[in-house]
């Protein structure tokens, strides 16, 4: 595959996932640990057929700290975002949420050596300000649930950042290996909904918006990601990851989650913005 192909691979990823945080809204009243088990579920389960069907199933047996990155990151993040949306306003949290962009140019730093700047400085101020904007400035802020959401929107934007910082010490890994990290993912996930949740039947409507999230958020997109950062463009993708966060909110608001008010509308300028400046400096690293 050529490095344009994988390029775009990476790109149908940020696709996929500004329709994330709508799908998994359209899940509720499912808790957030049983959403995260079914979604991993179908997209590893979808993900190790078409890796046995390529006779590329030797490719799962990788070593415990690849095993460790990959499920600690995939389960981590999505439990941790899951659970955002289900304890916070869906918008200020998706928002929160999408702070991990600007936070891999803050990682890149002290885990890959690479200096900040000025530049980039200037773009960590801007985010941290959108942030406080949505936090200190939202309607929802002072509801009962609202700070443990908020806090696990700003935890899984600091899982998926590392997560991805450190990917680039796993160029090693196959893509195929992601099959595994799913269905993992999905077991701890339904261990933990077990001890911690009660388990809902799933009608219709939410099985369906399951299914969206198993086939693509939380399934393809993460393959589709892996070859672009590994074999594609990752400056070209780090810089067009800050339009995911804008149309992920426009779905959210489209969907009757939430308003684009002024504050919403202000914050996701900053965050949007901050990440620009950061991922367009010199010598920033991406993925």
């Amino acid at each position: 595959m050529t490095a344009q192909r994988s390029t775009l691979s990476g790109v149908g990823a940020l696709v996929l996932w500004a329709f994330l945080a709508v799908l998994s809204r359209l899940t509720a009243p499912l808790p957030p640990l049983q959403v995260t088990a079914l979604g991993f579920a179908i997209g590893g389960g979808l993900g190790l057929a078409v890796v046995v069907w390529r006779g590329r199933a030797a490719a799962l047996a990788q070593p415990p700290l690849a095993w460790a990155h990959g499920v600690g990151g995939l389960f981590g993040y999505h439990a941790l975002f899951f659970a955002a949306l289900a304890w916070a306003p869906p918008v200020e949290a998706n928002l929160l949420n999408y702070l991990w962009p600007l936070l891999i140019v803050v990682f890149a730093a002290p885990l890959l050596g690479m200096p900040l700047g000025g530049r980039r400085l200037l773009g960590v101020g801007c985010g941290f300000a959108g942030c406080v904007l949505v936090a200190g400035g939202g309607e929802g802020f002072g509801t009962a649930g609202a700070l443990p959401g908020f806090a696990a929107a700003i935890g899984a934007a600091l899982v998926w950042a590392l997560y991805s910082v450190t990917s680039r010490r796993m160029a090693a890994v196959p893509t195929e290996a992601v099959a595994g990290f799913c269905l993992a993912s999905a077991l701890l996930a339904a261990i933990a909904h077990l001890v911690f949740e009660t388990t809902v039947a799933p009608g219709p409507s939410q099985w369906l918006a399951l299914l969206l999230l198993g086939a693509g958020p939380v399934g393809a997109a993460f393959f589709l990601w892996d070859i672009g950062m590994k074999r594609g463009d990752p400056r070209l993708l780090g810089v067009l990851a800050y339009a995911v966060p804008v149309g992920s909110t426009l779905l959210l608001v489209l969907a009757g989650e939430g308003t684009l008010g002024w504050r919403v509308a202000a914050a996701l300028v900053l965050v949007v913005g901050g990440g620009w400046l950061a991922a367009t400096a010199s010598g920033t690293a991406r993925g």
